[in-house]
C-alpha cells in the first residue's frame, strides 16, 4: 500500500507543472497577497508623512536652498539674485576674517571637549559606585543640560561680573585678585570654555555611565583574583571597554563645539576684540546682519564639509582601536 506523505509541500497534488502556472490558476492567492502588501506599505507612508513632511519643510528644503544661495548674491529683501558662481568660496577662503574665526572655533573645542569628557567620565565612574546619595547627584550633574542656554549664559554673567559676581568673590579668598572675564581678551575665552564644559557634561557622563553599566562584573572579577588594583582594572578594563561610548562622545563632542552660538551671543556677542567671534557667530552677523545670505550659506556650508571630514576621520582612525564586551 503506497504511504501518503505528512509533510507540508507533499500534501499538495503534484501536477508537475511550474510555480508560475499554478498562479496563473490561482489569481485570487497572488491578488490578494500583492493587496496585502500594498495596504501595508500605504499604511507604513501615511504614519511617516507627518514626520515627512516637517523633515522636508524645516530640514531639507532649507539645506537645500542654502546651498543653491551659496552661489549667488542675495541680500534677503530683493527678489532678484546675482549669480557668482564659486565667488563666495573663493572670497570666504582668501578671508583673514574667516580664519580667525575658524582658529577661535578650534580653540574652544581643544578647551571644553577634552576637560567635558575627562568630568563626564569621572564622575560617571564614581557615582556608579555604591555611594550615598547617588541618584540626587547625577540629578543635580545633570541638571544643567536642561537649563534653557540663554538662562544659563545669563546667570554666568552674573558670575562673571567683575565686581559683584561670585567668581571674582571665592577667587578673593585666595588672594588672587579680580579678572574682567567677558571684558578682557585673554580671559573671554576661558570664560565660555569653563560655561561651555559646565553646560554639558552632564549628557556625557550619562553615556559614560550607561556604557560603565555594560562592561561585564566577571571581567572585574577575574582581574581582581589575578591580584589586579583598582587603578589596573581601570585603565585596561574600564577605559578599553568604553571606547565605542568615547568614541561615539567625541565625535558628538566636536559637532557640538564646532556649531555653539548662544552662549556667544549672550555672554560675549564675539568680543572683545573678536577673541570668541565663532564660526556660527559668523555665520549669524552675515546672514542677519550684514543681509549677505549668499556668503553665509557658504559658510555653512564649508563647515558643514569640515564636520564632515573630521568625523570620518575620526571614525576611520579609532574605528580599529574600538573593542567590544563579549
Amino acid at each position: 500500500m503506497k504511504r501518503t506523505p505528512t509533510h507540508i509541500g507533499a500534501a499538495m497534488p503534484q501536477t508537475g507543472r511550474p510555480a508560475a502556472e499554478m498562479n496563473k490558476l490561482c489569481p485570487d492567492r497572488t491578488g490578494r497577497r500583492g493587496f496585502h502588501a500594498r495596504r501595508s506599505g500605504l499604511g507604513a507612508y501615511l504614519f511617516l508623512s507627518p514626520t515627512l513632511l516637517i523633515f522636508s519643510v524645516f530640514v531639507l528644503f532649507p539645506a537645500l536652498f542654502s546651498f543653491y544661495l551659496s552661489f549667488y548674491r542675495w541680500n534677503m529683501f530683493s527678489p532678484d539674485r546675482s549669480p557668482v558662481g564659486f565667488g563666495n568660496y573663493s572670497r570666504l577662503l582668501e578671508s583673514p576674517e574667516f580664519w580667525m574665526v575658524l582658529k577661535n572655533t578650534v580653540v574652544y573645542t581643544i578647551g571644553t571637549v577634552p576637560l567635558n569628557m575627562t568630568f563626564a567620565l569621572l564622575i560617571a565612574y564614581f557615582l556608579n559606585k555604591r555611594i550615598v546619595g547617588k541618584k540626587f547627584l547625577r540629578a543635580a550633574f545633570f541638571a544643567p543640560v536642561v537649563i534653557s542656554p540663554v538662562a544659563a549664559a545669563v546667570i554666568w554673567r552674573w558670575i562673571y561680573e567683575p565686581n559683584f559676581g561670585v567668581l571674582n568673590y571665592a577667587m578673593s579668598w585666595f588672594g588672587i585678585p579680580p579678572v574682567n572675564w567677558l571684558n578682557n581678551p585673554s580671559a573671554a575665552m576661558t570664560a565660555l570654555i569653563i560655561m561651555g564644559v559646565w553646560k554639558s557634561f552632564g549628557v556625557n557622563m550619562v553615556l559614560f555611565a550607561a556604557g560603565l553599566q555594560g562592561i561585564p562584573e566577571h571581567y572585574y572579577e577575574a582581574a581582581e583574583l589575578d591580584g589586579a588594583g583598582r587603578a589596573s582594572r581601570f585603565w585596561h578594563i574600564t577605559i578599553p571597554l568604553l571606547s565605542p561610548t568615547t568614541l561615539f562622545i567625541l565625535v558628538m563632542s566636536i559637532i557640538g563645539s564646532f556649531q555653539v552660538f548662544d552662549i556667544v551671543y549672550v555672554l560675549t556677542s564675539g568680543g572683545p576684540l573678536d577673541s570668541t567671534r565663532v564660526l556660527v557667530f559668523y555665520l549669524y552677523q552675515h546672514a542677519f546682519k550684514f543681509f549677505e545670505m549668499g556668503y553665509a550659506s557658504s559658510v555653512a556650508y564649508v563647515m558643514f564639509a569640515m564636520i564632515f571630514i573630521l568625523t570620518l576621520v575620526q571614525m576611520k582612525y579609532f574605528q580599529r582601536r574600538v573593542y567590544y564586551a563579549v
